[in-house]
């Protein structure tokens, strides 16, 4: 018996000491993962002995050692036993108690320090996984916005997991690009939409290839003068997989922006350009006049006019004959994404449709004309 409690002591300290070491490595601290092992101490307690009564389970911070006291309401009148006693017999055992106080009794439940050291491994080993999947969550939640690259581990019509080394990587279909085929093995990368926890509480980052902002992370790495702020990407509209628009813009007169970002040959743009499949990407000029800003975003269409109503953020252009299709684009592609970048209600009209709109409003307004004065003169007759 003496080997036995002498053993259970090493054991005791031993822990103490490994609860130290966590505390050092991990950042766990002692005293929270000590109140973790006294929480499970009280289920297991009521599990291996079959109890109902109230207990609490102290661990000494210092040598390891368990107590386990039983704790019963101080009552005039006794419904249960197991977790209610009177006054007079609780006075018996301490006269200070009063009616409404717990009795705090020390028990000594047998091989319970078998029990104890067992539950505490396992709320250790726990409470360690717990730990690096917190670490790892706030390591990558401090990441949102940025680009990371892994291997696809699966691959389907539904969703696409990468490695991304101590997590997953979850990209969703509407965050792929419509026209990629992903295949297991390949290496790519990816924009961190959010960081979210599982079912276990294992983190899981969400990755977006068809997020507006992953041209911008992009952008932003090919070109420096982006990156440092010395060119400002003001607006991004995109149809993944198909085209992009991007709006630019420098306070310095000397920096040419659109220039910049295309590079010499186009080299700065292409590497985006290769990274997305081949999607287009339109570079154009932000400006602060909505007129020249909207034709502009029009690009690579001519623009003869461009009538805009400020109230209702609307613009009327007007484009040559030949130059219709182009400015409206394949399935309305080119207005659709030019509507979307300047956060304008564009409406396009050829030189020949405008021409036959205002004649037909003056043919109106002539008839309009005619029909008052007709009636003019018949009220003065």
């Amino acid at each position: 018996m003496k080997k036995q409690a002498k053993e259970q002591a090493i054991d005791n300290k031993e822990l103490i000491l490994a609860l130290e070491e966590l505390e050092k490595e991990k950042g766990i601290k002692k005293e929270y993962l000590l109140e973790s092992i006294e929480t499970a101490l009280v289920t297991a307690y009521k599990r291996n002995f079959d109890s109902l009564e109230n207990v609490k389970v102290v661990m000494d911070e210092k040598t390891g050692a368990t107590h386990v006291f039983s704790l019963r309401d101080v009552k005039k009148k006794v419904e249960n036993p197991e977790t209610e006693i009177t006054v007079k017999e609780a006075q018996k055992i301490n006269p200070d108690l009063a009616e409404g106080d717990v009795l705090e009794t020390e028990i000594v439940p047998r091989n319970f320090g078998r029990i104890a050291a067992q539950t505490a491994k396992q709320v250790i080993i726990q409470k360690i996984r717990e730990a690096e999947r917190e670490i790892i969550y706030t390591n990558y939640n401090d990441r949102k916005g940025e680009i990371v690259s892994g291997l696809i581990q699966k691959a389907d019509r539904n969703i696409v997991i990468m490695d991304l080394g101590k997590l997953e990587g979850v990209m969703p279909t509407k965050e792929q690009i419509p026209t990629e085929h992903y295949r297991v093995n390949d290496k790519i990368k990816g924009y961190v939409l959010d960081v979210e926890k599982g079912a276990k509480g294992d983190p899981q980052v969400i990755v977006s290839r068809s997020h507006p902002d992953f041209v911008r992370k992009l952008l932003e790495f090919e070109i420096p003068e982006i990156y440092e702020g010395v060119i400002e990407i003001k607006s991004i509209s995109r149809d993944a997989g198909d085209r992009s628009k991007v709006a630019v813009y420098s306070p310095d007169p000397n920096i040419d922006p659109v220039g910049s970002c295309v590079g010499q040959k186009g080299v700065r743009i292409q590497n985006v350009i290769n990274e997305l499949n081949g999607e287009k990407i339109d570079v154009i000029e932000w400006n602060e006049d909505p007129s020249i800003y909207i034709a502009s975003a029009l690009l690579p269409a001519q623009i003869l006019a461009v009538d805009i109503k400020e109230e209702e953020k609307f613009a009327q252009v007007i484009v040559p004959d030949n130059q219709l299709s182009l400015a409206i684009g394949k399935s309305g592609q080119n207005v659709r994404l030019a509507a979307r970048l300047t956060n304008w209600k564009i409406d396009i009209k050829s030189e020949t449709q405008f021409r036959e709109m205002l004649m037909k409003a003056n043919q109106e307004s002539e008839e309009t004309t005619a029909e008052v004065e007709e009636n003019q003169e018949e009220v003065e007759e």
